[in-house]
C-alpha cells in the first residue's frame, strides 16, 4: 500500500495552475495566459499544464510581478 507523499509547493519542479496561483499570488486566468505566451515556463503532460517553479520565478521577477 502505497503512502501519499505530501511535497510543500516552495519544494515541487512543477506546479499546477492552482498550485501557482496559490504560490505566487497571481490568478489563474493571468497564468495560464503568460503561460500562453512563454512557452519555455510550460510542461504539457497531456492535456495538463504544468509550470516549471523555477523559471516562472524567473520570469516573474523579470516582468516585475514578484
Amino acid at each position: 500500500m502505497a503512502k501519499d507523499i505530501q511535497v510543500p509547493i516552495w519544494q515541487k519542479t512543477h506546479l499546477t495552475l492552482d498550485e501557482a496561483a496559490a504560490y505566487t499570488g497571481v490568478g489563474r486566468d493571468k497564468l495560464r495566459e503568460l503561460s500562453d505566451k512563454n512557452t519555455e515556463i510550460v510542461l504539457w503532460v497531456g492535456n495538463k499544464r504544468l509550470l516549471n517553479r523555477k523559471k516562472l520565478d524567473n520570469y516573474l521577477e523579470t516582468i516585475g510581478t514578484l
